[in-house]
């Protein structure tokens, strides 16, 4: 992932590059099947596509930039994982897997790893899902 600016706002963005000569027929096929779900979502607890680029030689999807970094480090930078924090996670957690399922989309990879957090400062009730390279 890379960090990009909107030169007309200063608005920032991660964006993912993928060199399409290192993809497979089935890679294709997976990054697709994500962009195609990414664009059905609109949840505060989901990291949101803004959009998508192709050129001959790679694909480019432009997320959400998420500062706070994965709960998974987090968790293990902090001395102590309160109640309460665990509380906030995990409402917002099973807020966005309750949407999902209700437009019926399953992540099938909930995992530390992919539980992300908007900014260091806003905390652990600002959580987000991110990659849905193998949901349905």
């Amino acid at each position: 992932m890379k960090q990009i600016k909107k030169r007309a706002t200063g608005e920032r963005f991660a964006v993912k590059i993928l060199k399409k000569a290192k993809m497979s027929i089935a890679d294709k096929e997976t990054l697709e099947r994500e962009i195609f779900i990414l664009r059905q979502i609109d949840h505060p607890n989901i990291v949101r596509l803004i959009d998508t680029y192709e050129d001959e030689k790679h694909f480019c999807l432009v997320l959400e930039l998420m500062l706070g970094g994965e709960l998974f480090d987090k968790i293990l930078a902090t001395a102590q994982f309160s109640e309460h924090d665990a509380r906030n996670c995990t409402v917002a957690l099973i807020d966005a897997i309750r949407y999902c399922h209700g437009l019926g989309i399953v992540h099938r990879d909930i995992k530390p790893e992919n539980l992300l957090l908007l900014s260091d400062e806003l905390g652990l009730s600002y959580l987000k899902v991110g990659d849905f390279g193998l949901a349905r």
